[in-house]
């Protein structure tokens, strides 16, 4: 019992750590998703018995959107990159960081994707990072926005080159990123509240 007191104490210590006391806690939820020219398909209306033609297109081009969001205050931060790797986190850590709430402290939840965790990675003082189990990306709500943006803001599209696919990107973000109410809306989860 005394085995299993002492290691609940070091797991709450590792994951709220001593910078962190006494601020007021932001869950915010991170995940980077692919979006290229081998795009996706969704459902559309149509008459019965016909079959809708969508195009579709054979070049591989793509950019990376990072994406996080903290439901309990409506608030995102997003960017496009052209590659994912520990530069391109440590820059989205550092825009998430800016977007924390002065004062207050970040505990961003992610996947256990390999540039999360590289040893270059550079955390802000007001963010903490707190990965998930692996195999469980029904517990990342950003995992439904992108299923949201590619459902109604970037299936069925030809894009003409990647300054095109980047600038789809950005205003498929901005769409969602500007409307709290969407991004409360679609990230909210009842186990990831902090009680004031």
């Amino acid at each position: 019992m005394k085995r299993l007191r002492k290691r609940s104490k070091k797991l709450c210590c590792d994951h709220h750590p001593a910078r962190a006391q006494g601020k007021p806690i932001e869950i915010w939820f991170q995940d980077e998703a692919r979006i290229g020219q081998q795009g996706t398909l969704t459902r559309v209306w149509a008459m019965r018995g016909s079959r809708p033609r969508a195009p579709r297109d054979r070049r591989y081009d793509w950019a990376y959107l990072f994406g996080a969001a903290c439901p309990q205050r409506g608030v995102a931060a997003g960017l496009v990159m052209p590659t994912a790797n520990a530069e391109a986190m440590s820059l989205h850590l550092a825009a998430i960081s800016r977007k924390v709430a002065p004062g207050a402290h970040a505990v961003l939840v992610l996947d256990g994707a390999g540039d999360h965790g590289a040893g270059t990675l550079r955390t802000p003082d007001n963010v903490t990072v707190l990965q998930l189990p692996p195999y469980a990306p029904e517990l990342n709500p950003i995992e439904n926005v992108w299923e949201y943006l590619r459902a109604n803001k970037l299936a069925i599209t030809v894009f003409d080159d990647y300054d095109d696919i980047v600038a789809t990107t950005c205003e498929a973000w901005n769409f969602f990123a500007n409307d709290p109410d969407r991004i409360a809306s679609i990230t909210s989860r009842t186990w990831a509240t902090v009680n004031p």
